[in-house]
């Protein structure tokens, strides 16, 4: 049973009364957590924009606050999952009072945005990136352009006179040895070494990650679990009530047949929560 459903049971209104309550409370702690601030950012043109954002880590250290003081529960380390351009925070809770289970959720889901920080090598990087990705284009259209008639010289230097040029090409495509050496001397000659330009490519783009910032957009409202599925910004604060029967979790129970003790002990802990959360 999840807390917040409408029930006609009075003991169940309650538990929704302290529901609300915890959930009002969890809310203004994330919107004050949230606030965006102002930084400056680098676009890929190189265009400075300032961009707004929040810091995630006040929400982390939130969590694991919680955690560190649920005295008694079972608690799931806080955890950040990674989907592209979505990250969620959440942290997971349980105890048992009597024959029923209190499970707690407390999440919040946002978006990340990339960018470059504003640094004068990224623009280096780029016009670096931009001039080695020219010339290795130029270079290999002109050495697509004579390889075929060096490769013929070649074989008829070794003898191969009265070929075609089909089974030439079949017979440069056949000796590997052949093959690299005539592909390494038409590379020397072309003045251009590959290896070291696509080393450097490599390096620049490396560089270039190094040098990108990400920024964090969310919305300081609560969402039920659906929304969190299917990617909505916002945060999550539910409980779950469940009779445990032969350790199998049944959410439909009658509260009607509850002891007193469980019910003071479950109203007990969600007093608990409301404190932490505050």
């Amino acid at each position: 049973m999840r807390l917040g459903t409408r029930s006609p049971n009075e003991f169940i209104q309650l538990l929704n009364g302290k529901n609300d309550l915890i959930q009002k409370s969890f809310l203004t702690k994330i919107a004050d957590m949230t606030k965006m601030a102002d930084v400056k950012v680098m676009l890929g043109d190189a265009t400075v924009s300032e961009q707004k954002t929040f810091d995630p880590k006040l929400v982390m250290d939130y969590f694991q606050n919680i955690g560190k003081n649920l005295k008694d529960w079972s608690i799931q380390d806080v955890t950040i999952s990674n989907n592209e351009d979505l990250r969620r925070i959440f942290l997971k809770f349980e105890i048992m009072e009597g024959n029923y289970l209190i499970s707690g959720h407390v999440s919040i889901q946002f978006h990340v945005l990339l960018y470059y920080k504003p640094d004068q090598r990224v623009i280096d990087c780029q016009k670096e990136l931009s001039e080695i990705i020219d010339m290795t284009k130029n270079k290999e259209e002109e050495l697509s352009n004579n390889s075929d008639q060096y490769v013929l010289d070649k074989l008829k230097e070794m003898g191969y006179k009265d070929f075609d040029h089909q089974k030439l090409f079949e017979v440069f495509y056949e000796n590997d040895e052949f093959r690299e050496k005539v592909f390494s001397e038409i590379e020397e000659q072309s003045g251009v070494d590959f290896q070291k330009l696509s080393e450097k490519k490599t390096q620049l783009f490396n560089e270039l990650d190094s040098l990108l910032v990400e920024t964090y957009q969310t919305t300081p409202t609560l969402i039920d679990d659906s929304k969190l599925v299917t990617g909505e910004e916002g945060c999550l604060c539910t409980f779950d009530l469940e009779f445990v029967k032969n350790n199998t979790r049944e959410g439909l129970f009658d509260p009607r047949k509850m002891s007193e003790s469980a019910k003071d002990g479950i109203v007990k802990r969600l007093d608990e929560f409301t404190r932490i959360v505050n």
